[in-house]
């Protein structure tokens, strides 16, 4: 028992030890990782794969996965600034961007549980379909907005002049899902649903309606990253997002929820992505080569699953 005891432990806890022993190596290794223009230009960069990591975890817990999380953002990125371009008030097209993106996940949980195609496989679909749709929809090529205010704020603003606007916003993200997973009676059915499909629908859990909420919920959040991309850039473009999945499926693994379902939490998230952001820019500050930095990160994840594997 006491082994059990202290191998959970170190499983919950590993990811922050290793994101707090990166970061002395880094801080002894170049001078600049620890100054405060650098740490804000982290967050900042992980803010987008943050919101996307997030959704990803309540999908991965309940058995399942969402390829289409990139393809979404690109989509409600080129709907938005599209409706932004034609004169469209700001503030309204982010909301038809953030209910495109839920109604992309819709689609993504009625192909899940209505149609009971297999949730690689249907996000696999609905990942080529959206990316065609944006790049359909653009021809192809980007879509530059010039705006001022609310919108520009979403990605590029600062609150107080110190912390960037999507850092907060990613945070603020972060404390209203750990509510609802860890104290509300939806997250409980989340948890049960990933332990046992079987063992949910005998315990009058409506398993279809949960999915349904969970893949929608993954959708919402990545509309809401697209807004923060397309704010930062002030454009769209057909093609991004590309790999965005990868990160985020990468950031939950690291932070402990196992893939197959029903054990993590979202705290292991939040430092599997601060952890990946790091490593990214610990690399950039060395210099090392772009082809390096993705066998790295290819270890580093390809490590967190034979630990999940090995703790399962």
């Amino acid at each position: 028992m006491k082994q059990l005891s202290i191998g959970s432990i170190f499983k919950k806890m590993g990811p922050l030890l290793g994101l707090v022993v990166l970061s002395v190596v880094l801080s002894f290794s170049t001078p600049n990782f620890l100054t405060t223009g650098n740490l804000f230009s982290v967050l900042r960069q992980i803010t987008y794969s943050g919101l996307l990591a997030f959704g990803m975890t309540f999908v991965i817990l309940i058995g399942g996965i969402d390829l289409s999380v990139g393809a979404i953002l690109a989509l409600v990125g080129i709907i938005t600034a599209s409706l932004i371009h034609t004169g469209i008030d700001p503030m309204l097209a982010s909301c038809v961007g953030l209910l495109l993106g839920a109604a992309c996940g819709a689609v993504n949980g009625l192909l899940i549980s209505i149609g009971r195609i297999a949730p690689f496989i249907a996000t696999l679909a609905t990942m080529i379909l959206f990316r065609g749709i944006a790049q359909e929809y653009s021809q192809s090529k980007p879509i530059s907005i010039n705006v001022d205010g609310f919108f520009n704020e979403i990605g590029a603003g600062y609150l107080f002049d110190t912390v960037p606007t999507p850092v907060v916003l990613m945070l603020l993200a972060y404390f209203v899902l750990w509510f609802i997973l860890k104290k509300n009676r939806f997250g409980r059915h989340v948890y049960a649903l990933g332990g046992s499909e079987d063992v949910a629908l005998i315990s009058g859990l409506k398993v279809k309606s949960l999915k349904m909420w969970v893949y929608t919920l993954s959708g919402m959040l990545s509309g809401l990253a697209a807004l923060v991309v397309t704010s930062r850039l002030s454009s769209a473009s057909p093609n991004a997002g590309v790999m965005y999945e990868l990160d985020a499926i990468a950031a939950v693994v690291l932070g402990g929820t196992s893939l197959s379902g029903g054990r993590g939490w979202l705290f292991g998230t939040l430092v599997g992505v601060i952890l990946l952001g790091v490593l990214s820019n610990g690399l950039n500050l060395l210099n090392v080569s772009a082809n390096y930095q993705l066998i790295v990160k290819g270890a580093v994840i390809l490590f967190a699953v034979l630990l999940d594997r090995k703790s399962s």
